[in-house]
């Protein structure tokens, strides 16, 4: 499907016409006489002339700095590039750039929903207020521009607004979700010593309630530099915990908004890498960096301007959470769902959809996938007649996933498959609504990113699959990691392989149409007899079985030793692996890829070991297929499903014992 030469969706000339994009690049002919025939040559340029292009930006969305940068961009190298050097801003104050009038003041800035509370809207007007009264009561409790306030709620108005209550005040935020256990909460916050404490009593998920008093009791024991904790009542709204300040406190004193003026590169928040093995990698990235990438991916890219309505479903631990409300840097209304995408059913985001009018609806790929699965038919659901772009990200969004969404949703939608992550707070490759999309492909390289398929040479490969590299900086790159004064960790993490270039660790093709396409990460690499590939083309194959929920492959290929590879798979109900099954799985594989990439073992499991963020765990499968011990591979605080990992590594001990038997 990904080489079809058909192209799903070709948007129309008024669709075109109508595009950001576009008036960006009359814009660049207007204002800088400068003309690009297509949208590859616009890339072309925006990667050869980085200074010129990230000015262009900063002129056409008319970013506000109270001090002018002498500088766009003081050198090229990486890491170590400073932006905008001398320019002093502040990203809360783009938000309220929008809706001057007092009607449009009162129309919704956020609209949300949850399992365990009415549906609600906060209006313009309300969400500065709210915004200003938080920021003035963390003041009064000593917050300044550096201290860290971190966050222990879910995906709710009140994180919204606390978060931007912090990024008003120059205070650093960083932010778990409450389905994250003690020991996963402690390894994040307690690398970055918070002063300020914000969290929930508890939460619903799939209909049931959970108690996170004792939670917040340990964090609070554990955490030295607390100085104060807030709690918002969220499972029991008559919860108090003492010693503790209740949201409603911070609210109960209006105060005339203040924007403290910053420099680009001061830091806006932490985030952080998985976590599954070892501890995560605290991640800073600077307010103007997250501030112009932005207003360069939702503006240009998916289009976002202020009479939409956006919703990209996310916890409050994953990296789309922070880009779902940045989408109010360009004056949208952001949608919030707190609770399963699965319960009461898979149409529970379709109906929130129709009911928010979304015009954008993005969520991980899985979710799309386990719709189409289970024949979820949404727009037999729900009225989707707004929706001009569908979001997906988070994994490689299969083929035939592709073809659902536009047989579900029509034939004029922009399906914005994307790939970035957390390390850079913004997408490589993405969307672009004025190219032709085909199946299994993403659009584009996104502008000012100069992304390459690399051989191990670092020479860049064309419609070959390579390892995913960035040759020059981008603005939202990470700041540096916390406690890691010499950058080390920094530097190995991405610029170890090919000094001074920033190697992300995913494997990559550039199409010969310039499209993207990614097969996986490169440190879990199927290598069988000298043969490369990515797992997420296997994934491709078997997940696109009916009788298959799930899989996992892993190729234990180590040291030198024969290549040994296990397929894990999870069967719909009501199916059994039967030696016919097994044929067949072994067959469309070997059609579809190789003789060489058909499994040595096939095994039905009943789950398959994912992260929060819903990755697949395969790298920490591996390793301990390889003989690690559990607690060496995998944290169990940062899993979805912890309790998976027990077949794993009773499935270890027993090919360990037949390995020695046999030996």
């Amino acid at each position: 499907m990904e080489n079809a030469s058909q192209a799903l969706w070709t948007p129309s000339p008024a669709r075109i016409a109508a595009s950001r994009m576009h008036d960006y690049m009359d814009w660049l002919r207007r204002e800088k006489q400068l003309q690009f025939d297509d949208y590859h040559a616009l890339w072309k340029w925006s990667v050869d002339d980085l200074p010129l292009f990230w000015e262009s930006l900063w002129q056409y969305f008319d970013v506000h700095s109270s001090a002018p940068y002498s500088s766009v961009l003081d050198s090229e190298k990486m890491p170590g590039a400073s932006w905008f050097v001398g320019s002093r801003l502040n990203i809360t104050e783009q938000v309220f750039r929008f809706h001057r009038s007092e009607q449009d003041r009162a129309r919704p800035a956020i609209i949300a929903r949850s399992e365990g509370r009415p549906a609600m809207q906060l209006s313009w007007d309300e969400l500065r207020r709210q915004i200003g009264s938080v920021a003035n009561a963390l003041r009064g409790m000593g917050v300044k521009p550096g201290d860290r306030v971190v966050s222990y709620l879910p995906n709710v108005p009140e994180t919204v607004v606390a978060f931007y209550a912090c990024a008003s005040i120059g205070a650093i935020w960083s932010s778990c979700s409450p389905d994250m256990g003690t020991p996963s909460v402690l390894d994040r916050f307690g690398q970055i010593e918070p002063k300020v404490l914000l969290a929930v009593d508890g939460y619903r998920y799939g209909g049931k309630d959970f108690d996170r008093r004792d939670v917040i009791a340990s964090l609070v024991k554990s955490l030295p530099t607390l100085e104060h904790v807030v709690v918002l009542p969220y499972l029991d709204q008559e919860a108090r915990i003492p010693n503790t300040h209740a949201w409603q406190d911070l609210l109960a004193h209006d105060s005339t908004m203040h924007f403290e003026q910053l420099p680009f590169d001061h830091p806006l928040w932490v985030v952080y890498s998985s976590g599954t093995t070892g501890m995560p990698k605290p991640i800073v990235h600077g307010q103007g960096g997250v501030l112009i990438e932005s207003l360069k991916g939702h503006g240009l890219h998916t289009g976002l301007g202020e009479d939409d309505r956006f919703m990209w479903y996310s916890t409050t631990g994953w990296i789309m959470w922070n880009s779902q409300v940045t989408g109010l840097l360009l004056g949208a209304t952001i949608a919030l769902y707190d609770g399963n995408p699965g319960y009461p059913d898979l149409g529970v985001l379709w109906k929130f959809a129709e009911e928010a009018q979304l015009s954008v609806f993005g969520a991980g790929a899985a979710y799309f996938a386990n719709c189409m699965k289970a024949g979820v038919e949404p727009g037999k659901l729900a009225d989707l007649g707004q929706i001009r772009t569908i979001g997906s990200t988070g994994s490689p969004l299969p083929a035939e996933a592709f073809t659902w969404i536009y047989e579900q949703l029509g034939a004029d939608i922009l399906l914005a498959s994307i790939s970035g992550g957390t390390d850079i707070a913004a997408a490589f490759v993405g969307a672009c609504p004025i190219l032709p999309l085909y199946a299994g492909e993403m659009q584009c390289r996104c502008l000012g990113i100069a992304v390459y398929a690399m051989d191990e040479q670092g020479t860049p490969l064309e419609d070959e699959v390579g390892e995913l590299v960035v040759t020059k900086p981008m603005p939202s790159m990470p700041l540096y990691f916390w406690n890691d004064p010499q950058g080390r960790r920094y530097h190995d993490s991405y610029f170890d392989t090919y000094p001074g270039w920033w190697r992300h660790g995913d494997w990559l093709r550039i199409t010969p149409r310039g499209g993207a396409v990614i097969y996986g990460r490169s440190d879990t690499t199927i290598n069988r007899h000298g043969i490369r590939m990515g797992t997420s083309e296997i994934y491709r194959v078997v997940e696109g079985m009916p009788e298959i929920v799930d899989s996992l492959v892993v190729d234990l290929e180590y040291l030198g030793r024969e290549s040994y590879m296990p397929l894990f798979i999870v069967l719909r109900p009501g199916v059994s692996l039967d030696d016919v099954l097994m044929r067949r799985i072994a067959d469309s594989i070997r059609s579809a890829l190789s003789a060489r990439h058909v499994p040595n073992e096939i095994f039905a499991v009943t789950e398959i070991p994912r992260t929060l963020t819903g990755k697949k765990m395969e790298l920490p499968v591996k390793k301990l297929l390889l003989g690690m011990r559990v607690d060496e591979v995998a944290n169990p605080d940062a899993m979805a499903n912890p309790g998976s990992l027990a077949y794993f590594v009773d499935f270890a001990k027993r090919r360990s014992a037949a390995t020695v038997d046999g030996g």
